[in-house]
């Protein structure tokens, strides 16, 4: 059972560091940046949401896997 828990916490941690080199960084930070016809905007479209989502998924399941593996050693 260990055996499993330490190949799939290579796995995570080795998608988890493609999925945030993957995602977009922010160019600058400027006015004009956030400037949206007189609002703010602070929503992401869909490939940075399902980025973003992915991120966080893969970060949780890495903590689990990691207290997982802490208990059963």
């Amino acid at each position: 059972m260990l055996e499993i828990l330490k190949i799939t916490q290579i796995i995570i941690s080795v998608l988890l560091a493609l999925i945030i080199l993957i995602q977009q960084k922010k160019s600058s930070l400027n006015l004009t940046t956030f400037w949206n016809e007189g609002g703010w905007k602070f929503e992401k479209r869909w490939p940075e949401k399902i980025l973003h989502n992915t991120t966080v998924i893969l970060a949780a399941l890495f903590v689990v896997n990691s207290l997982l593996y802490f208990f059963m050693a």
